[in-house]
C-alpha cells in the first residue's frame, strides 16, 4: 500500500460560456464548455499521524473547516469510514479569483488522491456524488477533459478534446468575485445590455474541429466587464488586444475572470506569444 502520492492539479477554462436569465432558486442556468489544463495546483498526501489525524498546509489559503480540501476529506471519510492518519500539502499556483476552477479542482483532486491512496475504497459513482456536495463544478474535475456543461454546472456531457491547440493564459492582477460578476451581469442587462441565445449545442460541437478563427464561442461576463468605465474595463481591453495582437486565433475570458487565455495553432507561436505578453503581465 502507498503511503504517499503527489498529483497535479489541473485548472480549467471555458471555451463557451452562455449565462441565462436568473431563475427562481438564485441561480443562473449555463451552457458552457469547460477545458482541463495541465497547468494548476500541487497536492501532496502522506499517512501519518495516528488514526483521525488530518492536517493541511498551505501558503495562502486558512486551515479551516471552510477550505474545500478539508470538506473533501471529510466527506470521504464519512463515505469510505477510512480514518487513517493523514497530512496534505497544497501548493497553490492557481490565484483565487481568476475564474479557472482552482478550488473546485484542488477538492476533486483530494477525493481522487485520497481514493488511490488508500486502494480504492469508493467508486467512480461515490466520487462524484461527493463531488457534487462539494459544489456545482466539482464533478467536472473528477474526469476532467472536455465536456459540455448545463444547469448550475452539474450536468456534464463528454466532449471530444480539441487537437493540436496551443493554450497562453493572462492572469491580471484583479480578483473576481463570481457573485459580484453575476450581480453585475444581471443590472447591466436590465440596463440595455443584450441577451445572446446561445447558438445550438450541435453547432458549438462542430466548431470544436474548426480553425479557432471561425468558433462561434463567446462569454457573456466579457462584454459586461469591457463595457464598464472603469480601469479594471480598460485593463481587459488592454488584455484581449494583446493576446490577438500576440498572434491568438481566438482570444476569451475564463469563468467570471479575472484570466484571459488566446488559443494557438501551433507551440511556436504560443511560446513566442508568451514573451511578448510576460513583458506586461507578471501571471502568464
Amino acid at each position: 500500500m502507498q503511503h504517499s502520492l503527489v498529483i497535479n492539479v489541473p485548472c480549467k477554462i471555458n471555451l463557451h460560456l452562455s449565462v441565462g436569465p436568473r431563475r427562481e432558486d438564485g441561480y443562473h442556468a449555463l451552457k458552457s464548455i469547460f477545458l482541463a489544463l495541465d497547468w494548476g495546483d500541487r497536492l501532496c498526501l502522506e499517512m501519518k499521524g495516528p488514526e483521525g489525524f488530518w492536517e493541511l498546509s498551505c501558503d495562502l489559503l486558512p486551515d479551516t473547516e471552510e477550505n474545500l480540501v478539508t470538506k473533501a476529506v471529510q466527506l470521504f471519510r464519512e463515505r469510505s469510514g477510512d480514518m487513517r492518519g493523514l497530512s496534505c500539502r497544497l501548493e497553490k499556483r492557481v490565484p483565487t479569483g481568476s475564474g479557472l476552477g482552482a478550488g473546485s479542482s484542488d477538492a476533486a483532486m483530494t477525493l481522487i488522491a485520497l481514493n488511490r491512496l488508500l486502494s480504492n475504497p469508493l467508486s467512480r459513482e461515490d466520487l462524484l456524488s461527493l463531488a457534487l456536495r462539494l459544489g456545482s463544478d466539482v464533478p467536472f474535475f473528477i474526469d476532467a477533459g472536455c465536456a459540455w456543461v448545463e444547469g448550475r454546472g452539474e450536468i456534464l456531457k463528454a466532449l471530444p478534446l480539441p487537437k493540436e491547440l496551443y493554450f497562453v493564459l493572462v492572469i491580471p492582477p484583479i480578483h473576481s468575485n463570481t457573485k459580484e460578476a453575476f450581480d453585475a451581469l444581471d443590472r447591466q442587462r436590465l440596463e440595455g445590455l443584450l441577451f445572446k441565445e446561445s447558438p445550438p449545442f450541435e453547432a458549438l460541437l462542430a466548431a470544436l474541429d474548426h480553425d479557432p478563427a471561425q468558433w462561434p464561442y463567446y462569454n457573456d461576463f466579457l462584454p459586461a466587464l469591457m463595457g464598464r468605465d472603469d480601469v479594471e474595463a480598460r485593463e481587459y481591453s488592454r488584455l484581449i488586444d494583446s493576446l490577438r495582437a500576440a498572434g491568438a486565433s481566438y482570444c476569451g475570458l475564463s469563468g467570471s475572470g479575472s484570466a484571459c487565455f488566446g488559443v494557438f495553432r501551433s507551440s511556436e507561436r504560443a511560446v513566442e506569444a508568451t514573451f511578448i505578453l510576460k513583458k506586461h503581465w507578471k501571471e502568464v
